[in-house]
């Protein structure tokens, strides 16, 4: 069983009575109950959470953090990014999904702008897959079609990714690299595209199943902690060696 936190701003299905039709629960609440068909074991915690949710204890015991925001990126305290950042390295996994990606803690695991180009014109989706092999595709058919979305499109400012999952064309002609996946530290990190707020995309039964393949993908399997700094020797070091330091 994974041990799963869905992080949500919340602010749009606050301020939004489009949004909040669509999503009642709020977006964290739709992903909630997809991720349960699992046997994953859910918490959620939004912006407005003390600790925005992410206490100490809730980090320690996740398995895979799941991140949406979009409105009040500055609002996330540089504490808690840190906190965050820290368990990836140890090797929490993470998914960033849609506008995440100009979250605080994607981009500073990026090291870079993520910047993009967007538009927003009711535009049809084609999400192609491009490496078919990959676990987080598993299930899923060449495509996933989406009758209307948010456009991203390139450039696309993040580092190359280590696997490219998916590659989206947008009708007005754009393309973007929408399914990509990192490793920092010991932690496993999957960016995916799609999600905008005002269209109901996380009902679609292809996104649910590349969420749930991502979330099986991202947990930490007990892999070793490495050992940092000075090292005693696993072997008695010969006279040769001694000799050579003695020289240097």
């Amino acid at each position: 069983m994974t041990n799963v936190t869905i992080w949500n701003e919340n602010r749009h299905e606050k301020k939004n009575q489009v949004v909040a039709d669509i999503y009642p629960k709020g977006i964290h609440g739709a992903i909630a109950d997809f991720l349960k068909e699992d046997n994953n074991q859910i918490k959620t915690a939004t912006l407005d959470d003390t600790d925005h949710g992410l206490t100490d204890e809730v980090l320690n015991n996740t398995d895979v953090l799941v991140w949406w925001g979009h409105l009040a990126h500055d609002e996330v305290s540089d504490e808690i990014v840190e906190k965050v950042h820290k368990r990836v390295l140890e090797g929490m996994g993470l998914i960033v999904l849609h506008s995440g990606h100009f979250s605080k803690i994607f981009k500073k695991l990026m090291g870079t702008t993520c910047d993009l180009k967007w538009r927003e014109a009711d535009e049809k989706e084609r999400m192609w897959v491009v490496d078919p092999s990959h676990p987080i595709t598993e299930g899923i058919g060449e495509f996933i079609e989406l009758e209307k979305e948010e456009m991203y499109g390139e450039h696309f400012d993040i580092p190359a990714p280590d696997e490219l999952v998916f590659v989206s064309w947008f009708e007005g002609g754009e393309v973007f690299r929408s399914g990509a996946t990192f490793q920092r530290g010991k932690g496993k990190i999957f960016y995916f595209r799609p999600g905008h707020e005002t269209y109901p995309t996380y009902y679609h039964k292809d996104v649910q199943k590349v969420i749930k393949n991502a979330v099986k993908w991202a947990e930490n399997s007990n892999t070793p902690t490495p050992v940092y700094g000075n090292a005693k020797p696993l072997e008695k070091i010969g006279n040769t060696a001694h000799v050579l330091k003695e020289e240097l």
